[in-house]
């Protein structure tokens, strides 16, 4: 099966939803067209020139980011400079850029679980929920002798699920009443005449992201030519999401022994670390790129270590007045893992879908050295 960029980019969205992504956030198509043909996509955490070389010569037909091409909206497209010339030469190569960074972040199978799983932690959860999913009802009514085919259809399209519960729904039997109109053609009674019909009032929630499929498949399946259903917006939220993760290590670990231990898993030259390196800890947070700005949610979770990047000065101040400890792995560190580990999630996603695409992870490079 020959893909395309939008088939791609629907796998990234099922699985790592736009609405993830936060409202500073510019993740989503970057540059170039949804039609486009795809045999090979490279994957990167950021696109700068170095990427674009590297993926200009192994002629690929899309790009996918974590680290946004540009986050604020452009004003003008100045080819004499970095990001003018980038853009310039990545329209002229006909190639498709789409970036998922927030979004990626905080998704159930994304990057902060990855980095999670990979440094060892176990009983990991979400650090607090700075989102939740928006659930709503869906009511319908169907005709008795039609109602299991109308459930079948509407849970197979994703609803019904309520925590690890799936297929829910409820039914009660009523009598429907309806008069067809001048040039209707009705499932049942006759045109101009009142219609009483044995029917079955159907819910269940369904999730927002499935909202419009659910509805397509209930009204495929329905016998009526229009069908009485009603959509309610439910006060209740649903699974939380956060850009974070916390857990325990699988047992008591001291400080310096657990920051070695992160600077070989991750293939680093250097971590910085705050607190005492004979401290022993076990939980853990996890904030790949930049994660300071927690601190003082983290240190009230009961968390005795954050692991994270791009940590100022007086952010470790902070923590450390908070008797929170801090391995800084660099925003480069925490996130590059993503190239490799996404990649092979994708070529997965596609052959269970008979696209054949190759996925290439790049990399450009350590962006501070060490002397």
């Amino acid at each position: 099966m020959q893909a395309r960029v939008k088939d791609i980019i629907s796998i990234m969205e099922e699985h790592f939803p736009p609405w993830l992504a936060e409202a500073w956030d510019n993740s989503g198509l970057q540059l170039g067209s949804t039609n486009k043909a795809v045999k090979k996509v490279a994957v990167a955490l950021d696109l700068d020139e170095s990427i674009l070389n590297q993926a200009l010569e192994l002629q690929v037909a899309m790009i996918i980011t974590h680290h946004p091409l540009f986050f604020k909206p452009l004003k003008q497209i100045n080819y004499e400079s970095p990001v003018g010339c980038l853009i310039q030469r990545i329209v002229k190569a006909g190639i498709s850029v789409y970036a998922a960074h927030s979004n990626l972040d905080a998704a159930e199978k994304g990057l902060n679980q990855i980095l999670a799983e990979l440094l060892g932690l176990q009983d990991i959860d979400t650090l607090g929920n700075s989102q939740k999913e928006e659930l709503y009802k869906l009511v319908v009514f169907v005709p008795v002798s039609h109602c299991e085919e109308v459930r079948q259809a509407i849970n197979g399209a994703g609803a019904g699920f309520i925590g690890n519960y799936s297929d829910c729904s409820f039914r009660v039997r009523g009598t429907g009443t309806f008069r067809p109109g001048a040039g209707t053609q009705p499932f049942l009674g006759q045109e101009g005449q009142l219609e009483e019909a044995d029917e079955f009032r159907l819910e269940t929630v369904v999730r927002k992201r499935e909202l419009a499929q659910v509805l397509q498949a209930m009204q495929e399946a329905h016998p009526y030519e229009e069908a009485a259903f009603d959509i309610f917006r439910l006060e209740q939220a649903g699974k939380g999401y956060s850009m974070g993760r916390c857990g325990l290590l699988p047992e008591e670990t001291k400080l310096g022994d657990y920051a070695r231990q992160v600077k070989e898993t991750l293939g680093l030259e250097a971590v910085r670390v705050v607190g005492d390196l004979n401290k022993v800890i076990r939980k853990v947070a996890i904030v790949s790129g930049s994660g300071a700005s927690l601190i003082p949610g983290i240190s009230r979770q009961g968390v005795e270590l954050l692991v994270t990047g791009d940590l100022k000065y007086h952010e470790a101040r902070d923590a450390e007045a908070l008797g929170l400890s801090i391995i800084d792995a660099g925003h480069q560190g925490t996130e590059e893992i993503i190239s490799a580990h996404l990649s092979r999630f994708l070529q997965k996603e596609c052959q269970k879908r008979g696209m054949k695409v190759e996925f290439i992870p790049l990399y450009s490079g350590p962006c501070f050295k060490y002397l």
